[in-house]
């Protein structure tokens, strides 16, 4: 298997990931980092797992604090951690990564299309 160098990218990774990666990369855990941000434990979860976003304030000091740049937080292109090193990683794990981030890319393009379907569908229905 090769490495993958866009582990954290749009198409593969959520902000939660990034969030999360950022924060694993930097050694510390949940608490240690919504202390430092100021924010309960919760939203912090709630952030990691893409159930809320932060506010934009927030996402700079979560850029400050993990040391990344704030375009990687939200895109995944820039300055940020380097991705995990697959080759470490068990055969098992990583063609689970593989399927997860096909899966990932198969959602999204259905997404897409979804809205597509839906918009064609609004516009013939108001034409009547």
């Amino acid at each position: 298997m090769t490495e993958t160098t866009d582990w954290y990218s749009d198409e593969t990774a959520t902000l939660g990931d990034r969030i999360s990666g950022g924060r694993e990369a930097l050694g510390i855990d949940q608490e240690e980092l919504a202390r430092r941000i100021g924010v309960r434990l919760d939203t912090l979860r709630k952030w990691e797992e893409d159930r809320a976003e932060p506010r934009a304030n927030r996402v700079q000091m979560l850029a400050g604090i993990l040391g990344v740049s704030l375009s990687w937080l939200l895109t995944g292109k820039g300055e940020g951690p380097d991705a995990p090193h697959e080759a470490e990683l068990p055969a098992d794990v990583v063609k689970l990564l593989d399927e997860m981030r096909t899966l990932h890319s198969q959602i999204a393009r259905a997404s897409t299309r979804l809205g597509q379907v839906e918009k064609a569908l609004r516009r013939r229905l108001r034409e009547g």
